[in-house]
């Protein structure tokens, strides 16, 4: 058998041979039966347990074009498509534990992870092959559990193979708290950074991967969702753990922010860890054909799967570096869109932006396919703005399979903005914040924070900060639920931007969105519910708060 790598496209999304050894398990943690997987000749070779291994990578979530990802389960984003699940159900708060999101089904790749731990720990294979892959999957089952833990706090935590013929009703565990699950995560790539290269093929991990898992669980942890207390050893070590990164001297901020996240760039020195996309398959990146403008020259070319709330617009700041309510910034409300910070460039179509060498107008009753979709009918932006951020305009068509963009899950912005955070939390601003967050700053063109601030002010600048520098990366609702702030953020309507004629004149009002009325329980939705499935089939699963 021919050997198989990350970048062998030929290879890593041959699905239906891994299915042939690994049946789906469901949400009760029951195992596949045994003559699905042949040992004898899975794990004789490095080549057929890199093959189970790819599988596992395989199951990475991305968001790059997903129909409705997670920037619109927070304030940055809403679908501009009727009906669909982030408005139609989270979006109301309307989900109980029968139909509630979930993360639960990772539970099927942690049991591949101990398994694969499990055989590789007693084969014959080669140990230097053995040290590496094995740090790799327990990299991977880490992050895994992390998207259980930061969606549905403390979850069962299992590191054995589960068979229910040989153990019965002991598979079945209870949940362990959210700290020891955190705890859990942070000590395996504490434990197996060492034994991970700092380069690798694209997609694998590295110990910038598990360094800034550790450091990301951590800031988790020490923020006010959790750190009720504010305890400033848990914000303390997330900052060291962040600091930890920094020093491998690897990473960097790439030149282009505009085209850190196309194709060409795939691998970049900011890049820390990605999820692999395939152009040309049905594994290609499919953000174009999703997010970008609906309509160009009057024929549709992308579908409204995700559209950039006049919330997330605001914050925004102007050339000058200061915030739009700042009387000296120099914001002019009746003409919002100039003299604003080069990301909103890069990141947003506003109305009479350019689009496909077409001038996208959102402006209401002259004729635009584009106006503004307050009414919530039809595929039109429903907020007056669309995405441009991570959209390589070459791609912009319906169900177009080209591009092979990968989805980057950490880059090294983020991880300067979370050392500042959290040493600005421990510390207050000391010149490593400002050092830290003046670099995001710089790569984009905009002057250095002002110095002076108070660590309220930082925390204010750093807020900001990340919701602009990440928006529509996925970070956003992760953000808000840990600082606590959904229960207002997420209460009301998004807004939108109505561009009327008056008296001669365009006029900018700002509306409530279409579609974008949002409602959150504080007593119970910063977490999600323990799906009811699971429940039913493990009784020692007890329910998060007031869902019962």
């Amino acid at each position: 058998m021919k050997s198989i790598s990350l970048t062998n496209p030929a290879s890593i999304w041959i699905l239906l041979v891994v299915i042939a050894f690994f049946g789906a398990c469901d949400e009760s943690l029951d195992v596949v039966p045994k003559d699905q997987v042949n040992d004898n000749t899975l794990w004789e070779t490095t080549e057929n347990a890199d093959l189970f291994l790819n599988n596992i990578y395989a199951a990475v979530p991305s968001y790059a074009g997903s129909g409705d990802p997670l920037e619109n389960f927070s304030d940055n984003a809403i679908n501009g498509i009727a009906g669909r699940y982030s408005a139609s159900v989270y979006g109301n708060s309307s989900y109980t534990p029968s139909n509630g999101p979930s993360q639960w089904g990772y539970y099927n790749e942690i049991r591949k992870c101990n398994l694969f731990i499990e055989k590789v720990t007693e084969s014959t294979l080669p140990d230097d092959w053995k040290g590496l892959r094995l740090a790799e999957v327990r990299f991977l089952r880490a992050y895994f559990y992390s998207l259980l833990a930061l969606h549905h706090g403390g979850v069962p935590i299992i590191t054995d193979v589960l068979d229910r013929y040989e153990q019965g009703d002991e598979i079945f565990r209870a949940r362990n708290t959210f700290d020891e699950t955190i705890d859990f995560i942070t000590s395996e790539c504490a434990t197996i950074e060492p034994g991970l290269p700092l380069t690798a093929v694209t997609g694998r991990a590295t110990r910038g991967a598990a360094l800034t898992l550790k450091a990301w669980c951590e800031l988790f942890q020490a923020s006010p969702l959790y750190n009720t207390a504010n305890d400033n050893a848990k914000w303390q070590k997330a900052a060291d753990s962040y600091k930890d990164v920094m020093e491998l001297g690897v990473y960097g901020l790439f030149s282009d922010y505009r085209t850190l996240f196309f194709e060409e760039n795939n691998s970049n020195n900011e890049v820390i860890f990605d999820r692999v996309h395939l152009g040309g398959t049905s594994m290609a990146n499919m953000r174009a054909s999703n997010y970008a403008p609906t309509f160009v020259n009057g024929t549709a070319r992308a579908f409204a799967g995700s559209n950039p709330t006049q919330e997330l617009v605001d914050d925004y700041v102007m050339a000058n570096g200061l915030p739009i309510d700042d009387p000296l910034s120099g914001f002019d409300p009746q003409q919002p869109y100039v003299g604003r910070e080069q990301r909103f460039y890069d990141d947003i179509i506003y109305d009479g932006a350019e689009w496909l060498d077409d001038e996208i107008i959102m402006r209401q009753g002259v004729g635009s396919k584009n106006q503004t979709d307050l009414s919530d009918n039809n595929e039109a932006t429903n907020t007056g703005y669309y995405w441009k951020k991570a959209i390589d305009p070459k791609y912009a068509n319906l169900n177009n399979l080209e591009n092979g963009a990968n989805y980057i899950i950490f880059r090294y912005a983020d991880v300067l903005l979370g050392y500042a955070e959290a040493q600005n939390e421990a510390n207050g601003p000391d010149g490593s914040v400002y050092d830290a967050i003046n670099q995001v700053r710089e790569r984009v063109g905009l002057p250095a924070v002002e110095s002076g601030l108070t660590q309220a002010q930082m925390r204010a600048v750093i807020h900001r900060e990340r919701r602009v520098e990440l928006a529509s990366e996925d970070k956003r609702w992760y953000d808000i639920i840990r600082w606590k702030t959904a229960e207002d953020l997420l209460n009301g309507h998004m807004h939108a931007v109505s561009i009327v004629r008056e008296n001669g004149q365009w006029v900018y009002k700002y509306v409530n969105a279409g579609g974008g009325a949002k409602v959150f329980h504080p007593e119970k939705n910063y977490v999600y519910p323990i799906p009811q499935s699971a429940r039913d089939a493990n009784s020692k699963l007890t329910q998060n708060p007031n869902y019962d």
